[in-house]
């Protein structure tokens, strides 16, 4: 683990009051790697034509679908799905009364009641068991800002088997938004997500923390108490072997990193540059946007919503030698596909499967879709108005795109009726799974007062 970096001032501060963009654009041309803009090839005759099909399950509790980004744009308030080794699923959601986990069969069906994690909320990440589930998620804590702890939470049998707080008065941070993620190796938990400085260097101050969690709770040695500061957006693969692979977007630093087992200090790989600053990155990384698939061969790749750099140079007044300062090419967030040769080292320059600054791309996805394949997806806004980073418009679909490991068109565009409210889950045979809220968005306001709730859920498939 390196030494944190030093916070900011305190003028510049995450805020809570809303977090970060959410909003559509419509897909056009794509690019060829290493180009700025890849002319696509055609999709060949064996194309699958991407079909997805869903199945309705009945909530027991309310659901409130809808979350309030930067400048209160609307966003889908995240949904886990996760398929245990015998290949059942459970997907967690939250409710008044806690973060439930719904259990379903492999064919999505409901297979018991949910169980309910009393005293929680936000959906942070999901590990499905055989047995049950772990789950990052918030708790509630005593501290200076009367703040939420992160904590992970272990269901085994039907009740909790052990709670294992991951911020206190001991480590001097909160967790009051989560944007995490969770995953597992099979012999222990890695948990990445945003933290609040509650005394000492960081006080007041927003980063990042990284840690590992045995299977029966204990906290384990590695990862890091502060790292990407401020981060907007964090993504994790877990690795059999030393540090899981993990990036941040950074909005001092102003782009995506490498914080792989080096909590992203000030070398830290820059996969993109980008203005990052609250608001201005393309959604909540990885619970919006994101995401990060490894290949057969040890290659990586993640998806996001990109405005571009026209230009990036260090900030000359900035003393740290930490800031940057980047002009972003586009208003609106553009689809970018960018790749890792392995779990430290970014490999060339970003892929853009869309070109229509009039459009803004949001919800921006990516998951494994077979040996040699990647699905990416967004949701599109055209006639996008921008201001401050965040954009409205009028909802025009969620697309579905396969493209390969090189970043060549495998299908042109698909638009679906289903959406992508949060993670995607790849079963044994290769097909894809999720869970999403059975309405069609629209992000031609801010959200102002209480969401809308639903009581389902629709369980998508989409097969290989």
């Amino acid at each position: 683990m390196t030494s944190a970096p030093l916070p900011r001032s305190a003028a510049h501060r995450r805020t809570h009051a809303a977090r970060k963009p959410l909003i559509g654009g419509l897909a056009a041309a794509g690019l060829l790697a290493g180009a700025w803009y890849a002319t696509a090839g055609a999709a060949t005759p064996a194309a699958p034509a991407l079909k997805v099909t869903a199945t309705a399950v009945t909530l027991p509790a309310k659901f409130p679908y809808l979350s309030a980004g930067y400048n209160n744009t609307r966003e889908w308030t995240r949904t886990a799905t996760a398929v245990a080794p015998n290949g059942t699923l459970r997907v967690a959601w939250p409710a008044a009364d806690g973060v439930h986990v719904t259990p379903l069969t492999s064919a999505g069906k409901r297979a018991g009641g949910d169980a309910v994690v009393k005293g929680t909320k936000e959906v942070g990440g999901l590990v499905a068991h055989n047995d049950g589930f772990a789950l990052l998620t918030r708790v509630a804590d005593t501290n200076k800002w009367k703040e939420t702890a992160a904590a992970l939470v272990r269901f085994s049998g039907g009740k909790e088997a052990w709670r294992t707080k991951l911020t206190g008065t001991a480590s001097k941070d909160t967790s009051p938004t989560l944007d995490g993620q969770l995953t597992w190796n099979g012999t222990k938990y890695g948990a990445y997500f945003v933290v609040h400085g509650a005394g000492g260097f960081a006080d007041g101050h927003f980063g990042d923390k990284l840690s590992y969690i045995g299977s029966k709770g204990a906290k384990l040695s590695g990862g890091w108490g502060w790292g990407c500061s401020h981060n907007e957006g964090i993504a994790l693969h877990a690795e059999a072997t030393g540090a899981f692979t993990s990036l941040c977007f950074d909005d001092w630093r102003s782009g995506l990193f490498v914080s792989t087992g080096i909590g992203a200090p000030d070398n830290a790989p820059a996969v993109q540059r980008e203005q990052c600053w609250a608001g201005y990155c393309g959604g909540t990384y990885a619970s919006r946007t994101g995401d990060l698939v490894k290949s057969s061969t040890g290659r990586y790749a993640t998806a996001y919503g990109s405005r571009g750099a026209a230009s990036a140079k260090k900030n000359p007044d900035d003393a740290s030698g930490r800031g940057w300062t980047v002009k972003p090419r586009w208003n609106t967030h553009q689809v970018a596909v960018s790749f890792l040769k392995n779990r430290n080292s970014p490999a060339g320059k970003a892929i853009y499967l869309t070109n229509a600054p009039g459009t803004e791309h949001v919800n921006v996805r990516v998951a494994p879709y077979g040996k040699d394949r990647l699905l990416v997806s967004w949701e599109s806004l055209k006639n996008a108005k921008c201001a401050s980073g965040t954009c409205t418009g009028t909802f025009t679909g969620t697309h579905l795109r396969l493209i390969d490991w090189n970043g060549a068109f495998k299908t042109p565009d698909k638009v679906v009726q289903a959406r992508i409210t949060g993670d995607i889950a790849a079963l044994k045979d290769g097909s894809l799974t999720w869970a999403y809220v059975p309405v069609t968005p629209s992000y031609a306001t801010a959200l102002n007062g209480a969401s809308p709730t639903t009581a389902s859920l629709r369980i998508a498939r989409l097969a290989l």
